[in-house]
């Protein structure tokens, strides 16, 4: 029987125990190699440390594990009988935000860790803007290094409420956000419930990760397909065969519905949904199939299937709210790439409006800077040479969300989101 996947995202600001979280995961959920174990407590011994150094098994990179810090996104792959998991562990250094929105991107649920000594502090604020602003659905606090504060009761009360109030003002239900409070090193309500917070009567954080629901807002929202390839064999059993291969990237799909082909507007019914392993009754959002469509329509690579009833609007003026994540700064005028699903298009960017301020008690927007430096969020105006099919990233993230690309290098030098997916409510 195929078991349910949940992507999940750690975020939280530098020492908070992401990695050593994330290790204890892995360790307690036997999800490590016993070679990885035995490298893991020579390093440790070679470190002078009397336990494991669980975050040894996150961290990856050699700069990493000599400065103690997480740098890049490690994602990490694992399973219990119930789930399986994939897990990007992001940076908690603030010059590391870009890392925090690229794991967070395709996240169905963030875990984001405070320290129970600290409490909320500025990078808590800034991760859990980012964290809205991408629109993951659900959040996780994990109250960590419990057993600092010796297991008090109220510390741990205070810290909810603290965060509670920021999340409220950022957009999150307040049925979204659940409090675990941890002990990564120790392994208090990590994987086995703790004896030591009798007065905790919620979930562990491994049975939270397993019994979440892993439908996402995209299952429900109408059909959307970027077409990554269109199949023609063109042999004697298929010589007419015309098939249109992509990534369900929001919704359902059934043979018998009516599809739009856009940016060119045909409209047209869907004959057949198949896989290698044969046809499909039906496909939803995350599902890699091919098409036939009742008619012969002109169809390319970066054209996108959409429902007839509920299609995107197809324009080439985009308002959008920009993650900034290259050194190089962006000024107004700017010509760049965008990639929007499969195609890609110039784009020229207009004028640069608010800055997304991250050091204040509560993210606001302030007035716009002159131009955009590395880890900014702002909005802007973008005039592309084709038109798209786009959605609000608030309603379907896969065709609410592009990337802009350098055209000399093609590097990415940002995420954007169309729209304004982040309203802050003081």
């Amino acid at each position: 029987m195929t078991k349910d996947l949940l992507r999940f995202a750690t975020a939280g600001s530098v020492d908070d125990g992401k990695s050593t979280l994330v290790g204890r995961l892995l360790y307690d959920t036997k999800s490590v190699l016993a070679d990885q174990i035995e490298a893991v407590q020579r390093a440790s011994v070679d470190k002078g440390l009397a336990t494991p150094d669980l975050s040894l098994l996150v961290d990856g990179l050699r700069a990493e594990r000599e400065q103690g810090i997480t740098i890049d996104v490690a994602y990490r792959y694992f399973g219990t009988p119930t789930r399986e998991f994939v897990l990007a562990d992001t940076p908690g250094h603030v010059q590391y935000t870009r890392n925090t929105v690229t794991g967070a991107s395709t996240a169905e649920l963030a875990v984001l860790l405070v320290d129970a000594r600290n409490g909320v502090v500025e990078q808590t604020r800034r991760h859990a803007a980012v964290l809205a602003l991408l629109r993951v659905p659900r959040l996780v606090l994990a109250i960590n290094k419990i057993d600092l504060v010796d297991y008090d009761e109220g510390i741990l009360n205070a810290i909810a409420k603290d965060f509670a109030g920021l999340a409220r003002s950022l957009g999150f239900a307040d049925d979204a956000v659940v409090t675990i409070p941890v002990s990564a090193l120790v392994g208090d309500n990590v994987v086995e419930r703790s004896e030591r917070t009798p007065w905790y009567e919620g979930p562990t954080l491994l049975g939270h990760l397993e019994s979440v629901p892993v439908t996402g807002p995209e299952v429900g929202a109408p059909f959307r397909m970027p077409v990554q390839y269109v199949i023609r064999p063109r042999t004697d059993e298929l010589h007419d065969y015309r098939g249109y291969a992509g990534q369900v990237a929001a919704g359902t799909v059934a043979p018998g519905d009516e599809v739009v082909v856009l940016p060119g507007g045909a409209r047209t019914t869907v004959a057949a949904v198949e896989t290698a392993d044969g046809p499909l009754e039906s496909a939803a959002a995350g599902r890699s199939i091919t098409v036939q469509l009742t008619d012969d329509i002109d169809i390319s690579r970066g054209d996108v299937l959409a429902s007839a009833a509920a299609p995107p609007r197809v324009t080439d003026e985009l308002d959008a709210t920009l993650c900034w994540l290259a050194e190089k700064p962006l000024r107004a005028g700017a010509r760049l790439l965008l990639k929007h699903g499969t195609r890609v298009t110039p784009v020229i960017v207009g004028a640069v409006g608010e800055r997304l301020s991250l050091g204040s008690e509560i993210p606001a927007w302030e007035p716009a800077p002159e131009e955009l430096g590395i880890n900014d969020i702002a909005h802007a105006a973008l005039r592309t040479a084709d038109p798209l099919p786009v959605d609000e990233y608030a309603d379907i993230r896969a065709t609410g969300s592009f990337l802009l690309i350098d055209p000399p290098t093609g590097n990415t030098l940002a995420a954007g989101l169309v729209g304004t997916p982040l309203t802050v409510t003081g």
